[in-house]
C-alpha cells in the first residue's frame, strides 16, 4: 500500500511551495517594498516621460533625464522656499512632544486648558475624570505611536533606492513587459494577460498620479490656511496632513485629528475655527476636487481601505500604510479581470452546448 498517492503529494508539494513563497516574502519583505516603491513611483512620471519623449523624437533615456532634473528643480526650490521652516518647526514639536505627554498624563494640561478656554469647572472634572480613568491606555498607546514612528522614520534610508530603481522601470518596463507577455505559448492567455497589464498600466497609473495631486494640494492649502490662521507649528502640520491625503478614508481623518490635538495642545485659542475650516476642506475635497480629478476610475470601498491599511501597518509600519492602497487598487484589477475572464469563458460554454443541441 502507497503512503502516498499521486494526488496527495500534489497537494503536499503544492502546500509547500505555498508556505516556502510565505516564507521568502517574510523574509525579504523590505527588498519588495523597495520595488513596490519604485514601480509606483516610475507609474507616477510615466505620463510626463512619455509626453517628453514624444517632443524629443523618441529619445526616452533623454526624457526621463529632463523629467528627472525638473523633479529635482522643483524640489529645490520648495526646499528653499519653505523646507527650513517645515525641519525647524518639525524639530520643536517632536522635542515639545514628550513634555505634552507628561502633562496630559499627570492631568494638570485639563485644569491649564480649561481655564484657559473658559471651560466650566463641571467640564474640566469630566475631562479629568476620563483622563485619570484611561491614563495608562493613553501613555501606552502615545509611547506606542511614538516608537513606531521614529522607528519607521530611522528605517527609512532605503527609500533613496527608489529613484534609482525607477530609472530602470521607466527605461525598460515596457520590455520587460512586452517580453513577460511574448513568453506565453497559449494565444488566449496570452491575449488576456496582455489586456490586464494594459489595464494596470492605465489604472494604477492614473490612480497614483490622482493621489499625488490631490495630496500635493492638500500640502499647500492647509499649510497655507493654518499659517493665515496663526495656528502653531503650521510648516509642520500642514505638510503631515497633506501627505496622509494620499490613504483614502483614513488619512484624511487622522490629519485632522493630529492638527486639532497639536492646536489643543498648543493652546491655540480658535479651535472652533480650525474646525469648521477642516471640515469645509473635508467637503470640498471629497465633493469637488476627488470627484473631477479622480473620475470612477477606482473606488474603493472605505471597509477595504481600512483593512489594507491597517494590514499594511502590521506589515511594515509607516511605508506599509502608504503602499497598501495602490497594493489594493492593483489587486482590485486583477480581480475583476478574472471575473471577466469567468464570464466570458462560461458564456463560450453555454453558446458552444445551444449549437451542439441544435
Amino acid at each position: 500500500m502507497k503512503l502516498f498517492d499521486k494526488k496527495t503529494a500534489q497537494a503536499l508539494l503544492t502546500a509547500l511551495v505555498f508556505a516556502l513563497a510565505l516564507l521568502f516574502l517574510y523574509s525579504a519583505w523590505r527588498a519588495i517594498i523597495t520595488f513596490l516603491f519604485a514601480i509606483f513611483f516610475a507609474y507616477l512620471l510615466e505620463a510626463p516621460v512619455s509626453r517628453l519623449q514624444i517632443l524629443l523624437k523618441g529619445s526616452r533615456p533623454a526624457a526621463i533625464a529632463v523629467v528627472y532634473l525638473a523633479l529635482i528643480i522643483g524640489l529645490g526650490v520648495a526646499f528653499a522656499l519653505v523646507g527650513e521652516q517645515v525641519i525647524q518647526q518639525g524639530q520643536k514639536l517632536m522635542e515639545q512632544a514628550p513634555e505634552w505627554a507628561q502633562r496630559l498624563n499627570s492631568g494638570d494640561i485639563i485644569q491649564q486648558l480649561g481655564a484657559k478656554h473658559g471651560w466650566s469647572k463641571a467640564t474640566i472634572e469630566r475631562f479629568s475624570s476620563f483622563f485619570e480613568a484611561h491614563r495608562g491606555d493613553l501613555a501606552t498607546a502615545a509611547q506606542n505611536l511614538i516608537f513606531h514612528a521614529v522607528r519607521s522614520i530611522q528605517s527609512m534610508w532605503w527609500l533613496l533606492l527608489v529613484p534609482i530603481l525607477a530609472i530602470f522601470f521607466l527605461k525598460d518596463g515596457q520590455q520587460l513587459g512586452q517580453r513577460f507577455i511574448n513568453s506565453i505559448e497559449d494565444v488566449r492567455v496570452r491575449s488576456l494577460v496582455a489586456e490586464i497589464l494594459g489595464k494596470m498600466n492605465l489604472m494604477v497609473g492614473h490612480y497614483i498620479r490622482v493621489q499625488i495631486t490631490l495630496a500635493g494640494l492638500a500640502i499647500v492649502v492647509i499649510t497655507f490656511v493654518l499659517w493665515i490662521m496663526r495656528v502653531p507649528y503650521s510648516f509642520a502640520l500642514g505638510p503631515a496632513a497633506g501627505a496622509l491625503e494620499f490613504i483614502p478614508v483614513v488619512g484624511p481623518a487622522v490629519g485632522g485629528l493630529i492638527v486639532l490635538a497639536v492646536a489643543l495642545l498648543a493652546g491655540y485659542n480658535h479651535l472652533f475655527w480650525l474646525l469648521i475650516f477642516l471640515l469645509i476642506w473635508r467637503g470640498i475635497q471629497d465633493y469637488v476636487t476627488s470627484p473631477r480629478i479622480m473620475g470612477t476610475t477606482l473606488e474603493l470601498h472605505p471597509l477595504t481601505v481600512l483593512f489594507g491599511v491597517l494590514a499594511g501597518g502590521e506589515v511594515a509600519g509607516v511605508i506599509g500604510v502608504f503602499l497598501s492602497i495602490p497594493v489594493l487598487a492593483t489587486l482590485r484589477i486583477l480581480w475583476h479581470a478574472w471575473l471577466l475572464q469567468r464570464k466570458t469563458a462560461t458564456k463560450k460554454v453555454t453558446l458552444a452546448e445551444d449549437l451542439g443541441r441544435s
